[in-house]
């Protein structure tokens, strides 16, 4: 999928799992851009690199001393000087639908894994079923919160359920996270969404970062669909190409 090049003057630091950086390494080989892939989880080498950058977080494309973060594609394409542009945003409203239709999905497919299968690492990443049915509902959660002016943390994508939550209660917590985000969209003053939010990559308009979980929840759950099939399992409601329309979402569902 990727160019990676020895020695290539712009370095891409990623690790397995991470959406963002797979979305950044599939936008960077269609753009023809040739970049030095460095996987932070498994070359430690390339862990020291990125903290001698100073960056405690992935992914980030830099190109000597200089680097930028990639949570928006738009700050890729200043950092490199790209003449290129990236699809519209969809409207804040209509991101909400989006992330109501992910989230709905999401819950009905946490309660179809098998208690062995729920909290047993998927393959060879380092996250189980149930973390990741977790972690699109914490996604979606740390958005809303961010519209509060409660900082979106890195750390609290890391975050995962106890082990003694089955698939309903991690589903029933979901739900209560989405019937949260439709009541905080009920009562919102300002529907453009234009006003700042911190982040730990900087303050960021609220817009940016609605986006951003719509995609991030949806590209989760597209992984949960491929953990339940490969446990044999047919997700209840597939979520198809149309309901994800819109959202800026890798081709792959996985990293390799």
């Amino acid at each position: 999928m990727e160019q990676a090049t020895t020695g290539a003057r712009i370095k891409v630091f990623w690790q397995p799992g991470c959406s963002s950086c797979l979305r950044t390494k599939e936008f960077l080989t269609k753009q023809g851009v040739s970049f030095e892939s460095i996987d932070v989880h498994n070359d430690p080498d390339g862990r020291a690199q990125l903290d001698a950058l100073g960056a405690r977080s992935v992914p980030v494309v830099s190109i000597g001393a200089r680097y930028t973060f990639c949570q928006s594609i738009n700050d890729v394409i200043k950092f490199l000087d790209l003449k290129t542009k990236v699809m519209e945003p969809l409207p804040p409203a209509q991101l909400v639908e989006k992330i109501d239709l992910v989230l709905t999905a999401a819950a009905r497919y946490a309660r179809q894994f098998k208690p062995e299968e729920l909290h047993v690492p998927f393959r060879d990443r380092n996250r189980t079923p149930a973390g990741l049915c977790f972690h699109v509902f914490r996604v979606a959660e740390m958005g809303m919160q961010a519209a509060h002016q409660i900082e979106l943390l890195f750390e609290g994508f890391d975050e995962v359920p106890p082990p003694t939550w089955t698939g309903e209660v991690i589903a029933a917590w979901g739900e209560d996270v989405r019937t949260r985000i439709l009541a905080w969209w009920e009562t919102e003053p300002d529907r453009s969404l234009s006003y700042d939010v911190p982040t730990y990559y900087g303050r960021r308009p609220m817009d940016e970062v609605l986006e951003r979980t719509a995609w991030h929840a949806a590209q989760h759950t597209r992984q949960v669909m491929l953990m339940l099939e490969s446990y044999g399992t047919q997700p209840n409601g597939p979520l198809t190409a149309a309901d994800l329309a819109g959202l800026p979402l890798p081709d792959e569902v996985w990293d390799r």
